[in-house]
């Protein structure tokens, strides 16, 4: 590899990361930490009663909703058997977020009064004011305006306060009654529709399952139960051609239309048959979340830890310490026994702390990546492989030295060969760390995280820090033969040639 190359490989290592991390601190952006490190809930619920199948599954997602709704970084929900365990980090009023997550869920069958696109639509048409022809009259887009209209159920009201600039909210939690009006986005969907009272719940619901039917492809078939028959039917023929939404928890399900020629929401005799254009996992995921409304699982609260942010605290700083000390002995142990090469080691370890920590903080902010204990943990490990492949070269530069070569023709053989062997050692690391990530559960999957991100990173910086320092390094005799700490000495090798 040519001297300007070498160069252009370490600079450009160097500028990444200066302008990573530069970039990190000059923003105040801090790594998002996770529950056992920054405080907060861990819950633990019990279903009660009888669970009908993949009942608890939507109860799950059901939770996961719910908790991002509370702008939690980072939750971990898991589900074991029929219990569900739910932990919240930096949950700032903990006993509301443990009443909301807890809470059991309906399924409801809301008549849809109109798309709320449609509304905009209407809203923006300029009219021209001419003999018989009516206008639309904008009037002060208040909240309570808006509330008033939704309360209203007549879409015609929102109309002009939507002409007046007004932005429709999506109803809130505390304002999705039976009773009410409201407006509810679609599942997978932006768009929003305003919705009349619940006509019916999944009380009404036997059960309900995914089929393939001949010529319609995927859908889903509900039967009713005792005198929910006779109540379906009464809704089918009072929305007849009319969309009817499948509501859980606050989120529209679907939408279909009551015997419409493209999606069909058919009656016969009180069972129910959605059908359109499902997917096989679609028409499975629907028939889980009615199934769910037929039977809502009842939580029964096992366990509340509420971790305290000193004790997590407390933790970080352990592990940040036990880091930082591990670092200084490594790199001490290397400084000793490397001597100037030693210096590389400590250098490289410092330009992968950095772009370590501007990575995690990155990942932090964008994607809500929470660092753990376990994934300190993670990094920690990650040193010894790092310097591992500092090891795996210069000793590979000293079986070279030995042979009568030069350290400057050594270098370039040395890490071919040495490289292939790093590969090979961070490849085994990385198996490892993406079999407990796709495997494990809970923090053990951060460790593998984090595990494997440094992997990744220590090839990076053996072939783009590593070898071109200590090539360039290797062409300067002054350090080669530097008495008691050059290179030479480092390799145990004081009388090579340069």
């Amino acid at each position: 590899m040519t001297p300007r190359r070498l160069r252009i490989y370490l600079v450009s290592s160097v500028l990444v990361v200066v302008a990573a991390l530069g970039g990190t601190l000059a923003s105040g952006d801090e790594p998002v930490l996770g529950l056992d490190l920054q405080g907060g809930i861990s819950i633990v619920y019990q279903a009660v009663g009888k669970v009908k199948p993949g009942a608890l599954d939507v109860t799950r997602d059901v939770i996961a909703d719910r908790v991002n709704s509370l702008g939690v970084a980072e939750p971990e929900i898991s589900r074991q058997g029929r219990t569900i365990s739910v932990d919240l980090p930096g949950v700032k009023n903990r006993d509301q977020a443990a009443r909301i997550v807890g809470q059991t869920g309906e399924l409801r069958f809301r008549p849809v009064l109109a798309p709320l696109a449609d509304l905009k639509a209407v809203a923006g048409v300029t009219t021209t004011t001419v003999a018989g022809a009516t206008t639309t009259t904008t009037v002060p887009a208040t909240e309570e305006a808006i509330k008033a209209a939704v309360a209203a159920c007549d879409p015609n009201a929102l109309v002009p306060l939507i002409a007046g600039g007004a932005r429709i909210p999506t109803s809130t939690r505390a304002e999705d009654t039976r009773k009410a009006c409201v407006v509810l986005q679609e599942r997978d969907s932006s768009s929003r529709l305003f919705l009349g009272p619940t006509q019916l719940t999944g009380k009404v619901v036997d059960n309900a399952k995914s089929e393939f039917q001949t010529g319609q492809g995927w859908a889903v078939s509900i039967n009713f139960a005792g005198e929910g028959a006779a109540l379906w039917d009464q809704v089918a023929q009072s929305n007849f051609h009319e969309r009817v939404a499948i509501v859980l928890d606050g989120i529209i399900q679907s939408a279909p239309t009551i015997q419409p020629d493209d999606q069909v929401f058919s009656s016969f005799g009180g069972t129910a048959v959605i059908s359109g254009s499902f997917e096989q996992d679609e028409a499975e995921e629907l028939g889980k979340v009615i199934n769910y409304g037929a039977l809502p699982v009842e939580l029964k609260k096992l366990t509340t830890n509420d971790v305290s942010p000193t004790l997590g605290r407390d933790q970080l700083d352990a592990g940040v310490a036990a880091g930082v000390v591990g670092l200084l002995l490594v790199g001490l142990y290397m400084l000793i026994y490397y001597r100037l090469l030693g210096a590389v080691v400590v250098a490289g370890l410092v330009l992968s702390a950095g772009f370590t920590y501007a990575l995690i903080t990155f990942l932090g902010q964008s994607i809500g990546l929470a660092l753990t204990l376990a994934g300190v943990t993670g990094l920690i490990v990650s040193i010894g492989i790092t310097v591992d492949s500092y090891v795996v070269y210069f000793e590979r530069l000293k079986d070279e030295v030995r042979t009568g070569k030069t350290v400057r023709s050594s270098v370039d053989r040395g890490f071919a060969k040495s490289f292939r062997t790093i590969v090979a050692a961070d490849s085994v690391s990385l198996i490892g760390a993406l079999a407990l990530y796709f495997i494990a559960v809970g923090q053990v999957r951060g460790f593998a995280f984090f595990l494997g991100v440094s992997t990744l990173l220590d090839l990076a910086v053996a072939y783009f820090f590593m070898h071109p320092i200590v090539s360039l390094m290797a062409r300067r005799p002054a350090l080669v033969r530097m008495r008691g700490v050059g290179i030479a000495s480092g390799l145990d090798a004081p009388g090579v040639t340069t």
